[in-house]
């Protein structure tokens, strides 16, 4: 069979265009006056315009990320899609927690933060908002058991080691590892996570895939079906090469933007906090809620959508490639730059990291989804949102 003509017009429709220069436009304007404005004779008034434009423009760029990378993800099928997907998004964490690491402060808690953060509103407020309104909708929501565990499993292999362990090593103290251990575990976490994602998209990707039905005999016999049909289905529906070049070409130019703007970003968040007092612990949050806002809508309709399973990879591997990439990503800035790098929790986040992780194995250790578990993970993220400013 074969490809279908794409126009350039229905990849790159004028919205995308308006969008694109737009962002780029904000873009050329900091980097040719960024100084004048945001240097030692920055103002509250000023910083307050500022982090507005800069939070609509990486928001903007973030949403035409989403849009390309789900149009991608579409084309290249399950669960090559959602990495696409979660991997952009992810890659913009990492950028914005480096731009604030190098930024004019000492920030030597944002990663931990920043992962936190993310687990909190990824694991408690998006996926409590997909059950609870899937639920309502659908009633009980089937998803794929097995695959779903082994997410767990990153998220409590990745996350013990990445935020709990560093209160109970004997090393540098105060949460921070030394230099041997940083090296040697970003290595492990950098082996692990890439050893999931081998098998995630290859001999185990039946796994990651919305169950047609509740019998575990059409389940296991999935595998076998995605692939035998894996060649036909190239042949079948051919993907059309240029359109795959030019959406890529689009999310890059819409990456580098946010890329662009957060030291912009990072200074701003960082004269806001001290000058207005705020727990530090903001910043991650801040940094979490810019760069998840798109992808946690993306999973919310997709449990709209009945398409739980796709909720599940888009939330879950959302938190195991933020820790994944995040804690190697800050451990080697960290060491290039000798900055100080933080990574144990307080004692309150332990108490909220290990209920999130319990709550989360009792949500899914079965084949459907309850509506109460996702009230239980919403009033989780209350109580985390009422800690931050009463400790």
């Amino acid at each position: 069979m074969t490809t279908k003509k794409v126009l350039l017009s229905e990849i790159f429709p004028t919205k995308t265009r308006i969008r694109l220069v737009a962002v780029w436009l904000i873009v050329i304007l900091f980097l040719l006056f960024g100084q004048n404005f945001l240097g030692d004779s920055i103002t509250g008034m000023i910083a307050l315009g500022t982090f507005l434009v800069l939070l609509f423009t990486i928001i903007g760029a973030a949403f035409g990320v989403v849009k390309e990378a789900d149009e991608l993800a579409h084309k290249l099928g399950e669960p090559y899609g959602t990495l696409i997907l979660t991997l952009s998004i992810v890659s913009i964490e990492v950028i914005l927690i480096a731009a604030v690491m190098l930024g004019p402060g000492e920030n030597p808690t944002i990663g931990k933060d920043s992962i936190f953060s993310v687990m909190m509103i990824i694991m408690n407020l998006v996926i409590g908002l997909c059950i609870l309104l899937g639920g309502l909708k659908f009633g009980e929501q089937e998803y794929n058991a097995q695959g779903t565990l082994s997410y767990m499993g990153m998220i409590i292999m990745l996350g013990g080691i990445g935020l709990m362990l560093p209160n109970f090593i004997q090393g540098a103290g105060g949460g921070q590892f030394t230099t041997t251990q940083a090296v040697v575990l970003a290595g492990l976490v950098i082996v692990l996570y890439g050893f999931f994602l081998l098998l995630q998209m290859k001999r185990y990707k039946h796994l990651y895939i919305q169950p047609k039905a509740g019998n575990m005999e059409i389940l296991f016999a999935q595998r076998h079906e995605v692939e035998e049909k894996e060649h036909a289905d190239v042949e079948a529906v051919p993907v059309n090469k240029k359109e795959i070049w030019v959406r890529t070409l689009i999310l890059l130019g819409m990456i580098l933007p946010i890329v662009l703007l957060s030291h912009n970003m990072a200074v701003v968040v960082d004269y806001g906090i001290k000058a207005a007092n705020l727990p530090p612990l903001l910043g991650g949050v801040l940094i979490a809620i810019i760069v998840f806002t798109p992808e946690s809508m993306t999973a919310v309709k997709a449990a709209l959508n009945n398409e739980f399973q796709r909720a599940i990879n888009l939330c879950h591997g959302a938190f195991v490639s933020t820790v994944g990439l995040t804690i190697p990503a800050v451990l080697l800035v960290g060491l290039i730059t000798r900055k100080t790098v933080l990574f144990g929790m307080t004692a309150t986040e332990t108490i909220l990291f290990v209920i999130t992780l319990l709550l989360s194995l009792m949500t899914f250790i079965g084949k459907r989804t309850t509506p109460i578990m996702g009230m239980m993970h919403l009033v989780l993220f209350v109580v985390f949102m009422l800690l931050i400013f009463n400790p």
